[in-house]
């Protein structure tokens, strides 16, 4: 299974020839050219996820319980009914009080969302926890009690599961450590590779598609799946990007049951 995290750029007037009205065409471009299983978004207001469910009829737009409102940017998983079944979901704030609307703490700047499913894979009725989230951009103890809020979660779920997003900050980052290793039983889909971290590995770009900042547009998953491949897309149309960062991509695969119960 692919799956991709993509920070679409919110839609703001400011970004001239860059505006959402410019680049639209060219999200949905990517999203049906490599037509990832789980689709994990950032910073969509819900203007713009409409705008691509509309259009991506072969999607599922997950947004349980969701309280709409115009000043939001939401992380959103879609995935492909045709390979998953939904049974259940969530959504809260990344805060000291997840279940009050826009609620903030630990000096983050805005206020900052998980989304959640719970996804059964239809190809051999296994179940998969899939999250996506957009950590803090300003304060990096916002980002760290976040993260530490995200490994509860990962924790408490147990079993496998997928954390996508954007987590502004880097791999080498207390934010990283705090996701990734035994206490959550995460793995880095780029490092689990044995890939270089450089400036090639940069996901930021600012739509002149020159990488820069770190690579802070993750794909992590439990030790239930096997990382065959890992992308950074890079697509552009005569230099025109369809946002400021590059999608990521993971190709996934399930690890046989009879291996994870001999390795226990």
């Amino acid at each position: 299974m692919l799956c991709m995290t993509f920070n679409l750029r919110f839609e703001n007037d400011r970004d001239g020839e860059n505006a959402w009205v410019y680049r639209r065409d060219l999200v949905l471009n990517v999203i049906n050219r490599y037509k990832p299983a789980l689709l994990g978004t950032q910073e969509g207001t819900r203007r713009q996820l409409l705008y691509l469910q509309d259009r991506l009829p072969q999607y599922h737009m997950h947004v349980p319980f969701r309280t709409w409102d115009e000043t939001c940017q939401y992380p959103t998983l879609y995935f492909l009914p045709q390979l998953f079944s939904l049974k259940e979901g969530e959504e809260f704030w990344l805060s000291s009080t997840p279940s009050i609307h826009r609620s903030k703490d630990w000096e983050s700047a805005f206020p900052r969302m998980m989304s959640c499913a719970l996804l059964e894979d239809l190809s051999n009725r296994r179940s998969v926890w899939v999250a996506v989230t957009h950590l803090d951009h300003m304060s990096a103890k916002a980002r760290l009690e976040q993260g530490r809020m995200i490994a509860r979660w990962v924790r408490g779920k147990g079993g496998a599961a997928i954390v996508m997003g954007d987590f502004n900050d880097a791999p080498c980052s207390s934010v990283h450590c705090a996701l990734i290793g035994r206490q959550t039983g995460l793995k880095d889909t780029w490092m689990e590779l044995g890939r270089q971290e450089n400036d090639k590995s940069m996901t930021h770009h600012d739509f002149h598609g020159i990488p820069e900042k770190c690579r802070m547009d993750w794909i992590l998953v439990t030790r239930d799946f096997e990382v065959l491949d890992a992308m950074i897309v890079r697509d552009n149309e005569k230099g025109r990007f369809p946002s400021d960062h590059f999608p990521y991509a993971a190709r996934l695969q399930w690890v046989p049951e009879r291996m994870l119960s001999s390795d226990e």
